[in-house]
């Protein structure tokens, strides 16, 4: 019998090969994406000295249901913050996700924010 690779192994090796060419600094950070059942959450990260400089979640937000309007909105708040503190460009980083769907919703409202990239 073969044996399959859960779901979440494939995921994490995908975001490795992606992690591997993708890397932020503190003028360019990197737009981390982790999405769960229940939440979603994106940090803007400066991989260089090892530090998250925003943050936005669901779960900070308080949104109960998980959908495409809660990833509009956490990309929207991210976005928010990140201009507060002066970041204007990013580098996105899906975290192994398809760019589809909440991740996508994500990312769209990050950019008619402001954000680029």
């Amino acid at each position: 019998m073969i044996k399959k690779e859960s779901k979440n192994v494939s995921r994490m090796k995908r975001r490795a090969r992606i992690r591997k060419n993708v890397s932020g600094d503190s003028n360019t950070p990197r737009l981390n994406v982790f999405r769960s059942n229940t939440n979603i959450y994106a940090q803007l990260i400066d991989d260089v000295n090892g530090v998250t400089l925003v943050s936005a979640s669901s779960l900070d937000m308080k949104i109960k249901k998980c959908d495409m309007d809660a990833a509009t909105k956490v990309g929207t708040e991210v976005a928010k913050k990140a201009l507060a503190a002066g970041i204007t460009e990013v580098v996105f980083d899906r975290g192994g996700y398809k760019y589809h769907g909440r991740v996508k919703a994500l990312a769209d409202a990050a950019r008619e924010a402001g954000l680029k990239f």
